[in-house]
């Protein structure tokens, strides 16, 4: 793992969390810049985020401990969401932390390994039966700047005509930087969680 530079407003410690998909994603913004942190874990994202997070922590050299926490919102399994929800609201309680919320689909509009896209960009999760859980975004940077088309569940064939020729991402793993920046630059602190 290559530290990034940090955010220019990252001033306080702050650490982004994902648990909506098959991926644990985190991110840690210190004074020393951006760690990040994902791998497939299936369903067992209870069992392995505490591990992650000390991890992460360790490997930046910081005390566990964040002045803000970004939280991907979803959409995503029930369970899932509902662990890296859980998670951040005791981890801030302890803390004294704030928490901010950013739709799972922002963490998506990363391009192949890691290029940073700027123009419109399509991403979508699988919603079984044919559906998608589908969002376009004006990107800047690798940050959402304008939501085109809101998040919401439609068809495939829907989110292809809403999407064609712009870059689509479908089900890839989310970017816990992009995940990072989205929430230093809009997370909303009165977010609530959505399912596939």
């Amino acid at each position: 793992m290559i530290p990034s530079p940090a955010p220019t407003n990252a001033a306080p410690i702050t650490l982004a969390l994902d648990t909506a998909t098959p991926f644990l994603t985190l991110a840690l913004a210190g004074p020393d810049g951006v760690r990040v942190w994902s791998a497939e874990v299936g369903r067992a994202h209870a069992e392995r985020v505490a591990g992650a997070v000390a991890e992460l922590f360790a490997e930046a050299g910081l005390p566990l401990r964040a002045e803000r926490i970004v939280i991907g919102t979803g959409p995503g399994s029930y369970t899932g969401v509902r662990v890296g929800a859980s998670y951040a609201l005791g981890l801030a309680r302890v803390w004294g932390a704030e928490v901010v919320g950013v739709s799972t689909l922002e963490s998506l509009v990363r391009g192949p390994e890691g290029v940073q896209l700027s123009g419109a960009v399509a991403v979508s999760l699988d919603a079984r039966r044919g559906n998608v859980y589908g969002a376009v975004y004006n990107v800047q940077s690798g940050v959402v700047t304008e939501v085109v088309h809101a998040p919401e569940k439609q068809t495939m064939e829907e989110f292809q005509l809403r999407a064609a020729g712009l870059p689509q991402f479908h089900d890839a793993a989310p970017n816990g930087e992009a995940l990072l920046r989205a929430g230093l630059a809009h997370g909303q602190t009165d977010w609530a969680l959505s399912y596939l």
